[in-house]
């Protein structure tokens, strides 16, 4: 999955007093082996073994209708506008007029039906507005990173052929730079703003304005545009640098299926809120954290910045939040520092022995003996939901001693994305979980340990990649999209992913760099005569070490910088063009380490590096070591 966290999340929670075992009402009672045979029995009788109801929706419009009909007087997004003032909820049919409105202004009034248009900015109200417009009948949605720099911004408008660009207010200095360079975008429409028509620039506000002036005429062929669910609706660009990046065709018909892919696996109800602290340009986010509770009636609270998570949390009260890696690791620190502060860590670890005991009895009161945890998350938190990278296994088992559900998702940007799940009521910390009901997996050519690359077939999987169809081809065959992850299914067809085959470094924070990006650059460097980028294993260090190896084109070299240099002296003149590549790649993706190779890379007949046989001999290098 593409980029999600920048950097970890910096948030406190205060000192946790927690109370005493012997405060627990239900300890002191006597129970008899007879009584605690029958405990267990209804416990076994009671534990749900099948999954819940799905949905069959087939496209999101439908979705929108559903929802916005049925919930309409209920909160749907609940944002807080001004820093000092206090979260507002938008209902549902609010939300419903509002993409009407949009909707109708950008095809009718502008004449954007069919085109493609980018949405760029942090999380909030009208990016939601904006993308469900879209997904409902304009054109072509294009989520876009907002971090990314100009060049690589300009790249994307162009190789998509944007026609409009939607974009926050903070982006504004940065779209009116690129704006220079992208004459064939005709327009900028900004968020929050009144503004009329102006060149090329317009406020989102206006735009709505005319479309609401366009309904109240009794216009009505926005809303009640058919659409068709495997039409070509989103497009993704994988990385935003360098025409080696890659940009994955979404239709209506996956994201439809992500909602009803989740449904059969998790129980959610109007009740439940969500808490949106990933960025919305992902599918991992605006699947998942937006379309999906849409579909089930309830609410998305928009975190405010990565330093409010707890004064957000306690305010919104979620009952669930999807996360990567980074911020879940940061939260089970967080919290476990606080408990330290306080004292009171031999306490929790006899509290959790004890309750986990009682669990197994059928005695729930995790929530009475973690209830200050609790508190500081808002009260009512009992879903966390990790995926887009790897996680250790004992923060996990953790969320599930204190009783918070710790879920497991699995899948890439190409299935929009979600592929694998652990249900909410066979929870295994450590799985990817298992293929959701409108897909399949299948392990290819599994090894004497079961494990082989993991293909994925089913309704979630892209259209394929946009104007490429090589590399359509060559990860599509006979339906099987094939993850470039390296697995194995359990028995019972749950998934373990062991590592990775395709090319892609997936980061601790859920980020994705693309190598060959990377080595296109290098490639242009005359002292390189070839190279291979990978993430390095580092001991001691959780985070992937992006490094080069790379054989010295030695006669550039001498012809360049003299004759008669040193091994060091090569090393240093190949690190000092590095270091310029480096300055062309935003700071996630440039490389840490060099590596001199003396000999020639295994290839294939094509002729292309075998990355993963390259990598198999460090491995078996190091354990002869």
């Amino acid at each position: 999955m593409a980029r999600i966290l920048k950097k970890v999340p910096n948030f406190k929670f205060p000192k946790y007093k927690m109370g005493d075992i012997d405060d627990i009402e239900e300890l002191k009672v006597e129970y008899t082996p007879e009584d605690l045979d029958d405990l267990k029995k209804k416990a076994d009788k009671n534990k749900k073994r099948e999954g819940y109801p799905g949905t069959s929706y087939k496209t999101i419009k439908e979705v929108f209708e559903r929802s916005t009909t049925l919930y309409k007087d209920r909160p749907f997004i609940v944002q807080k506008f001004n820093r000092k003032g206090d979260f507002e909820e938008i209902t549902y049919g609010q939300f419903r007029e509002d993409v009407i409105n949009l909707g109708t202004g950008l095809s009718k009034t502008f004449k954007l039906e069919g085109e493609k248009v980018m949405i760029i900015g942090e999380t909030t109200y009208q990016w939601y507005v904006s993308y469900m417009a879209m997904l409902c009948g304009v054109g072509i949605a294009v989520p876009t990173d907002k971090e990314l720099p100009e060049h690589e911004l300009e790249n994307i408008i162009k190789r998509a052929d944007v026609a409009a660009v939607i974009y926050s207010p903070r982006k504004k200095d940065l779209i009116k730079k690129v704006a220079n360079h992208c004459p064939g975008v005709r327009y900028f429409a900004e968020m929050y703003s009144d503004e009329k028509l102006d060149g090329r620039f317009v406020g989102l506000n206006y735009i709505m304005n005319e479309g609401k002036f366009l309904i109240d005429m009794g216009y009505t062929d926005y809303i009640n545009k058919e659409i068709e669910p495997d039409a070509f609706a989103v497009l993704i660009f994988t990385s935003g640098t360098t025409s080696a990046s890659k940009g994955v065709m979404i239709s209506n018909t996956n994201l439809a299926y992500n909602i009803n892919a989740v449904t059969p696996y998790v129980y959610l109800t109007p009740e439940d809120r969500l808490f949106s602290v990933l960025p919305l340009h992902h599918t991992y986010e605006s699947t998942i954290g937006f379309l999906y509770p849409m579909g089930m009636g309830a609410s998305v609270a928009v975190c405010q910045g990565l330093k409010h998570i707890a004064n957000d949390m306690k305010e919104t009260k979620p009952t669930a939040i999807i996360a990567v890696p980074l911020l879940i690791e940061a939260l089970y620190k967080k919290i476990n520092q606080s408990i330290e502060k306080g004292g009171k860590a031999t306490a929790v670890k006899s509290m959790i022995s004890l309750t986990n005991g009682l669990k197994n009895l059928g005695i729930d009161v995790k929530k009475k003996v973690f209830k200050e945890i609790y508190e500081n998350l808002g009260g009512r938190l009992r879903i966390v939901v990790s995926a887009a990278a790897p996680i250790d296994a004992k923060v996990g088992k953790w969320f599930e001693d204190i009783g918070i559900l710790f879920l497991q998702g699995y899948g890439l940007t190409e299935t929009a994305p979600i592929a694998a799940l652990t249900p909410d009521y066979d929870t295994r910390v450590g799985s990817a979980g298992k293929a959701v009901v409108c897909d399949e997996l299948k392990i290819l050519n599994p090894n004497e340990k079961g494990e082989g690359e993991v293909l994925i077939k089913g309704k979630t999987v892209m259209l394929g990649y946009y104007e490429n169809p090589e590399a359509t081809a060559e990860a599509i065959q006979d339906g099987w999209f094939n993850s470039g992850d390296i697995g194995y299914l359990d028995e019972d067809g749950f998934l373990y992913i062991t590592g990775r085959s395709k090319n892609v470094i997936v980061t601790q924070n859920g980020k994705n760099i693309y190598p060959e990006e990377i080595e296109g650059l290098l490639g242009k460097v005359s002292e390189i005569s070839e190279c291979m980028v990978y993430g390095k294993e580092v001991a001691g260090e959780k985070e992937l070490i992006i490094t080069a190896r790379v054989i010295p084109n030695y006669e550039q070299i001498e012809e360049l910088h003299g004759s008669g240099l040193s091994e060091d002296e090569i090393y240093k003149v190949i690190w000092e063009q590095i270091k310029k590549v480096n300055r062309k790649l935003s700071n996630y993706k440039t490389v840490k380490k060099l590596e001199i190779k003396s000999d020639q890379f295994e290839k294939t007949s094509t002729m292309k590096i075998k990355r993963y046989a390259e990598l198999a001999k460090d491995k078996k290098e190091d354990a002869a070591k």
